[in-house]
């Protein structure tokens, strides 16, 4: 395997710079944690949801509290779909920022594959959507569902298959849920907002130009900052405009650049800080008021009969797929890029098939598109949860048949013979790195010599005494 990376011969799903390789390792590891506490969350809701413990489950998901006075008496599933999604949204607005600054996405040469990738991952299974529903008479509003990918989920089924994904595919991963974030809220503002009110709406936005300037002044202090974003988000939410909005506008402002005498950017600590909240706390409790939908026999037979769920389930599994894949490689044929030798065409479908693990963001576009229409708001649902099931399964499949390449390769990628915490592909262009490698292998060499030595002097003992 070679360091990252030429020029002048662009490589798709080629070798991470070491710096980009573990801020992606760190923070998708809060986020493969994140990933199994959900699905635990989902899971624990859907058998609520299927027993005798329904009217409990049911009465806590429309429990409400809050301060009727500012029209902030909410159930508790609103307040995780409006407030606990607005930290989601906010590490979501970090992480684009950093991605545009500082990551993947600042080269426009080397952003194109993933974006268009992306971009195609997203329009594809609203096509399929569309066409569904057009051919069979079905409500065209649920067109966004199947676009979004949810990589926490993602990361847990990878954790549960115990597959050692190249740092590469994490990473391209990664982008596609990033673009596919940035894309959600931009279709959640545009799309699923009905009507505004434009005061609250304009004090929002200056609380959003207070926030900018404190933070780029460099003042400190969460007991600033947090007392500013719960105004912000309260406006937002009194604007009509979706709430979560807020939570991304405030992450995209964060400053993601170091200055000298800096460690960290305060965009990477602030997120680094976040970000367990919103992995291990908001999005599991989102899903736990989300995903309690029916799945009995009829249930399910819905969600196969009619348009609007099949559209779903069509969009996630094959949109996605077809999408992604398609996309890159369309993206890679034209920019002459050509793919990591290491690496095939079905590793994309892998990672294809991971990104049509819905979720998250899909169920919270269930609720927007059908918004008073609680059978239709079920049955996306329960499609939402089949749909990613299915992807999750041919994912699997997939992982599993490249498994032994995928295993050599991130065996080779963490290769740190000389113990420095540098894996040696960084190295190779180093004296250092070969100086010490020298030592070691001269250390190992003598240790031979010693041991045939001493076993060549027993031996001719052992002769003599005969």
């Amino acid at each position: 395997m070679t360091p990252p990376n030429d020029p002048h011969h662009p490589e798709f799903l080629g070798p991470q710079p070491l710096k980009e390789r573990r801020f992606i390792s760190d923070a998708l590891r809060t986020e493969t944690v994140g990933g199994v506490l959900l699905l635990l969350a989902a899971v624990v809701a859907l058998v609520l949801a299927n027993t005798g413990a329904q009217s409990w489950y049911e009465s806590a998901r429309d429990f409400k509290l809050g301060p009727g006075a500012l029209h902030l008496d909410l159930s508790l599933a609103t307040w995780a779909k409006d407030g606990l999604l607005a930290i989601f949204f906010f590490v979501a607005g970090v992480e684009l920022k950093r991605e545009l600054v500082t990551g993947e996405l600042r080269d426009p040469k080397a952003a194109a594959l993933p974006v268009v990738a992306a971009v195609c991952g997203m329009a594809l299974p609203a096509i399929v959507y569309v066409i569904v529903n057009a051919s069979g008479g079905g409500n065209l509003k649920g067109w966004a569902i199947p676009t979004a990918t949810d990589i926490a989920f993602a990361l847990a089924v990878l954790a549960v298959i115990g597959s050692s994904l190249p740092s590469a595919l994490r990473a391209f991963l990664l982008t596609l849920a990033v673009v596919d974030d940035l894309f959600a809220i931009l279709i959640i503002a545009v799309f699923y907002t009905s009507s505004i009110n434009f005061g609250a709406l304009a004090l929002s936005v200056l609380g959003l130009v207070v926030f900018w300037f404190l933070h780029h002044r460099g003042v400190r202090g969460w007991y600033i900052y947090v007392p500013l974003a719960i105004v912000i988000w309260a406006l937002m939410h009194e604007s009509g405009v979706h709430a979560t909005v807020a939570g991304v506008a405030m992450g995209l402002m964060l400053r993601v650049t170091t200055r000298p005498g800096e460690k960290e950017s305060p965009g990477e600590h602030i997120e680094h800080q976040v970000r367990p909240l919103s992995a291990g706390f908001a999005v599991p409790a989102f899903a736990f008021f989300a995903a309690g939908v029916g799945v009995s026999g009829g249930a399910i037979a819905d969600v196969f009969t009619r348009p609007e769920p099949l559209g779903v389930v069509l969009g996630l599994f094959i949109g996605k797929i077809a999408g992604i894949a398609g996309g890159a490689w369309l993206a890679a044929r034209f920019t002459k890029a050509e793919l990591n030798k290491d690496l095939d065409w079905p590793d994309v479908l892998a990672v294809a098939s991971l990104a049509g693990i819905g979720f998250t963001v899909s169920l919270l576009i269930s609720e927007l598109a059908f918004d008073g229409d609680a059978v239709l708001t079920e049955e996306t649902k329960a499609a939402v949860l089949i749909g990613s099931l299915i992807a999750a399964l041919v994912a699997c499949v997939l992982l599993k048949w490249r498994d032994k390449v995928h295993q050599r390769i991130y065996t080779e990628e963490n290769r740190d013979e000389d113990g420095d915490g540098i894996p040696d592909m960084y190295e190779q262009d180093k004296i250092e790195y070969h100086e010490r490698m020298i030592a070691i292998y001269e250390a190992k060499a003598e240790e031979h010599r010693r041991w045939v030595e001493t076993h060549t002097r027993g031996n001719k003992s052992g002769s003599g005494t005969a």
